[in-house]
Formats: C-alpha cells, structure tokens, sequence
C-alpha cells in the first residue's frame, strides 16, 4: 500500500508552501488507495507551540486534507535514542563530548549516493561533500534527519513527497537508511514556488498562512484547485476542476520540474469561478459571521433568507467572500453614505422633478415586483424624454452610495419602498432647500 506523509513542525503556522506539498502528498494517496499520515515534527520543544499546531490542523480540515494516522515526534524520543545507540554498538557512529554533555553522530564514508527522483529524474551525490551526521543532540533530542529516517521507516512511508528545497537533506537520509537497515522510500521533490516577478515567495507575493488566505475570503476548494496547478495539469488546457476529478488523473510522476509561480491575479479569477457557482446557502454560513462581526446585522435577529437572496445578486461579481460585506453595505443601513466622487458626477444637478416623479410611480404599483419597478422606471423615462443613463446613474448612487453594483431594479426591490423613498426624498427635498 501506498503511504505517504506531511510532516509540519509547529514553529509556526501553515504557509501557502506548506499546503501545496500537504495536497500533493493527501491527493497521491487518495488517488492510489493509499495512506495520507499527519506526523508532526515538534522536537524542538522550546519553538514548538500549541497555538501553531492549532492553526496547521485546523488549515489542514479547512482544505479539506483529512489525515489516516497522526503522530506526534516529541512522543518518541524513546525510539530515537535506541536507534542511535544501534548505529553506536555497530560502531557506524561515535560519541562526540562537550561541557560533560555527550551527541552521537554518524561517521558518513566516502561513496556516490543515487536518487531516482520521480519528478526530477536521477540525481547524483558525493558523499564526501557530506560532513558526519549528529543523530542525537546532547540535549537528549534528534536532528531532523535522524527523526525523519526512523520515523518514515517506522511509519512505513514509501513515498516521501516534498518540496526541492530538501534536496540536500535526501542524500543524508539515504545513508542513514542504509545504516539502520530500513527499506528507502521513493523521492519526489517538488519545484518550488516562486513569486510573479521572480525570486522567492516573500509575504508581500503571498507567502502568507494558508488561515490568511481564508480570512481574507478564499473558498477552501478554489485554493486547493489553484495550488494543485502549482506543478501539474489536468490536459486539455483545463484550469477548474473539481478535487474528486483531479484524484482520478493525478500521477505524481506527471509533476512539472520547473519552478511554479504564485500569481495572485490568477488566485483571485479562480475564487470568483468557484464563487459565482456555489450554493447561496452555503455562502451564507461563511458571510454571515462576517457581517455580525462588522455590526451589519444583529447575531440575534437577521432574516437569512434575505441574505441568501442578496447573495445571489452579487455572487457573480464576487472575487473574495469579503466583498460582500463591502459592496453590500447599502442594503444593511438607514442612511447610506454616499462617496464625494460619486455626488459630483451624478448628484450635482437638480434632479427633484425626476426623483420625485419615479417615486410617484413606485408608489402607484400594486405588486413591488422587480419587473413592475423597471416597467415604472421605463414609463418615467418616456414621460421625460430622456435616455436611461440620465437617471439610473444618479438614482443608483443616491440609493447606494455607489456608482457600481447589482441591477438597479433588483436593488430597488431588496432595499423596499420605505428606504427607497427616504433615500431619494433625501435629494429631492435637498434640492428644494
């Protein structure tokens, strides 16, 4: 059976890196009826924190990548030092003292150490250009690849898949293998990813938490679909896929070798795809804690109905779920506010004798309905011989605040007559004074 790991130390939290090589080694596993293990490599006890192990499993549901087994390093020390002391009898490794402290390293031995990468093809390295390996520290810990032999081995990892930048550390690890005894997994390393204009991800090309990402309103499906591009490709130009799809075709060995890069537009047009399709019920359960938190309606006393109708208004406009609170303020206040650039264009002429005829009209429909406001709008429009961009600009921005935004009559029928009125009786009655 296929077993695979993702191996984070909770030092910090999950970054976009991080995530990436989190799903390429969960698909792997779904997609050969394989294992996905969870290990997390918390020895460094006075780095490793319970808030940051928190947010990387929490990330890690969030996403979607549901783990088969869960280890923690720090609950095996035990089995590190019995392993070391094993390489110490066999005399492959030695005592090193220091300040009456005592860590054991292994004697590495001159040879050339192949790895068949399953992305980067064979790879050569020269023992020699390795220095002895500390297996256990004199604190009493294990390094990091004294840890990860053992435990892979343990654990039964035939696949170790992570990013290229642990090369360096592949051969080390082959030779304790070796030493010890134990069956060599198979190697992929993964390419890089590397920000838009070249170079390495920085925080300001969205080297950020893969928790940032989702509070900056990113939907966990069109995160895991844009990472899962990040060195590979479904064929025939396809870009959305959905996860289950993309485990039937996914084959590690058809990972791109070349670096990825992270490109945020990219990000953004992939979010809106997912947003503009998904169910309004689901949205809500993601907006309306958001709009609680921004004090736009009562945690107590909302009626979701109307949310999940005004949803449906804007989803397919939406880049991030955080717009919606944004864009649709205007449906969640008495009085809108409305922006000084937008007055100027729209509002700074006399527009009482029009705004005031549309309310008449309004106010005459027996059935608010949105086909009959656009029927009244159209008849305003007629009466006055004018064209409809004299009057549905100013009449948005006087009810909104906003010069883009939903179809206007949609608007007029969510905010109801009552704001309506009030909104442009606001302007009307301005005018007159």
């Amino acid at each position: 059976m296929i077993r695979v790991r993702f191996a984070p130390s909770p030092t910090g939290n999950l970054h976009i890196g991080g995530g990436r090589t989190a799903l390429f080694n969960w698909i792997y596993a779904r997609a050969t009826g394989g294992k996905f293990i969870l290990r997390i490599e918390d020895t460094d006890q006075a780095r490793s924190k319970p808030e940051f192990l928190e947010e990387i499993l929490f990330s890690l549901n969030w996403l979607g990548f549901k783990w088969d087994e869960l280890y923690h390093q720090s609950e095996r020390f035990d089995i590190y030092r019995g392993e070391a002391q094993k390489l110490l009898k066999e005399g492959k490794a030695y005592i090193e003292e220091k300040e009456g402290k005592q860590a054991i390293i292994y004697k590495v031995n001159s040879r050339t150490i192949e790895v068949n990468d399953l992305i980067r093809g064979k790879i050569e390295f020269q023992a020699e250009n390795i220095k002895d390996q500390v297996l256990m520290k004199s604190d009493g810990t294990p390094t990091y690849n004294f840890a990860c032999v053992v435990d892979d081995a343990a654990m039964n990892i035939t696949h170790v898949i992570r990013g290229d930048d642990h090369i360096s550390n592949t051969p080390k690890q082959i030779m304790l293998y070796e030493a010890l005894g134990f069956k060599i997994p198979e190697f992929a390393h993964l390419p890089l990813i590397m920000g838009k204009e070249g170079g390495r991800l920085s925080k300001r090309t969205g080297a950020t938490a893969i928790s940032e990402y989702r509070n900056m309103g990113f939907l966990p499906e069109a995160l895991v679909n844009y990472l899962l591009l990040l060195g590979w490709a479904p064929g025939e130009n396809r870009e959305v896929i959905d996860i289950n799809e993309a485990i039937k075709l996914f084959d590690i060995k058809h990972v791109n070798k070349t670096a990825a890069i992270l490109d945020m537009d990219k990000l953004n047009w992939m979010n809106n795809q997912y947003l503009k399709t998904k169910d309004p019920e689901k949205l809500a359960d993601e907006v309306i804690p958001m709009l609680i938190d921004k004090g736009s309606i009562d945690k107590d006393n909302f009626d979701r109905n109307y949310i999940v109708s005004l949803l449906k208004l804007f989803q397919a406009r939406l880049t991030t779920l955080n717009d919606f609170p944004d864009w649709a303020d205007f449906f969640f206040v008495q009085d809108v506010v409305v922006e000084p650039k937008a007055q100027e264009k729209y509002l700074n002429k006399d527009l009482a004798r029009e705004f005031k005829l549309f309310l008449e009209r309004l106010d005459g429909l027996k059935d608010f309905t949105v086909e009959n406001i656009e029927a009244a709008f159209r008849d305003v429009l007629k009466e006055l011989n004018v064209e409809s961009k004299v009057l549905i600009h100013p009449i948005r921005v006087a009810l909104t605040g906003k010069t883009i935004g939903p179809g206007l009559f949609e608007v007029i029928y969510y905010l109801g007559k009552e704001r309506v009125t009030k909104r442009l009786n606001r302007f009307i009655n301005k005018e007159r004074a």
